[in-house]
């Protein structure tokens, strides 16, 4: 939610925001409990999974709530009907491989899909569908903002598939991730940040002031600052609170100022 308040308050719009922000947190709710109650053990995440084994209750009924608040705001934007349905689909097809039927896992075949249907889905939620909803014409300072904000968010998301490589190539899904050796992770990820960065900075030329660009910058920094330690320390608490953090951090600072 707050990824998305920072794109409405950075790009001075207006439409519908309220909807939007409610509509996101339901969908999150809904597709986050659906995704966790799919998963099984896994040993890099010891203590949210051995939560998650013991609350499936819990996360069957928070996915119906989601599901049930998703659905009422859906129809309240029922205007913009094909671009909330490009969201659906790309969140549904993220954990669709973890239904344990056919032609579902099948899924788990498709290459390179995982991290890029996850960091696609963030940044089309939290950044393309709040502009396409403000009515204007799509120009190219929104197109930087949605590619820097999807290279950060598939940065951070190289960090996860590479701690969940191992269990991912023993549940038969397959990722670059997973494809590649350790020198071909480490080029994917220096090139991702180094495409947020550029396109970062390049909103400068944007109304934007240099401090807003440093702070839509930081996250990436910390990122970078945080890479080598990540490869070796798998605490849910750095997973969870510090690298998922990061993708809402310069939220925390812009929302307060005067864009």
């Amino acid at each position: 939610m707050l990824m998305v308040y920072q794109t409405y308050h950075l790009f001075h719009l207006k439409n519908e925001m309220n909807d939007m922000l409610l509509f996101v947190f339901f969908s999150t709710i809904c597709s986050y409990n659906f995704h966790w109650y799919l998963t099984p053990a896994a040993a890099t995440e010891m203590i949210r999974v051995d939560w998650t084994q013991h609350h499936k209750k819990l996360h069957l009924f928070l996915y119906v709530v989601g599901l049930v608040g998703a659905g009422w705001l859906a129809l309240r934007l029922i205007s913009h009907w094909f671009w909330l349905s490009g969201a659906v689909i790309l969140t549904f097809l993220y954990s669709a491989p973890k239904i344990p039927y056919k032609p579902f896992t099948s899924l788990r075949q498709v290459a390179v899909g995982k991290t890029i249907f996850l960091s696609f889905v963030w940044m089309y939620v939290t950044s393309f569908l709040p502009l396409i909803f403000a009515e204007q014409a799509f120009n190219i300072y929104y197109l930087l903002f949605c590619i820097s904000r999807f290279f950060l968010i598939y940065s951070i998301c190289i960090i996860f598939d590479y701690r969940d490589r191992e269990n991912d190539r023993k549940d038969g899904i397959r990722s670059m991730i997973t494809m590649l050796d350790e020198r071909g992770i480490n080029i994917l990820f220096y090139f991702s940040l180094l495409i947020f960065a550029i396109t970062t900075l390049a909103l400068i030329y944007f109304p934007f002031s240099p401090e807003v660009v440093f702070l839509l910058l930081s996250p990436g920094i910390i990122v970078l600052a945080l890479y080598k330690k990540a490869k070796t320390n798998f605490s849910d608490y750095l997973y969870y609170f510090v690298l998922d953090g990061l993708m809402m951090f310069s939220a925390l600072f812009t929302s307060f100022l005067s864009i």
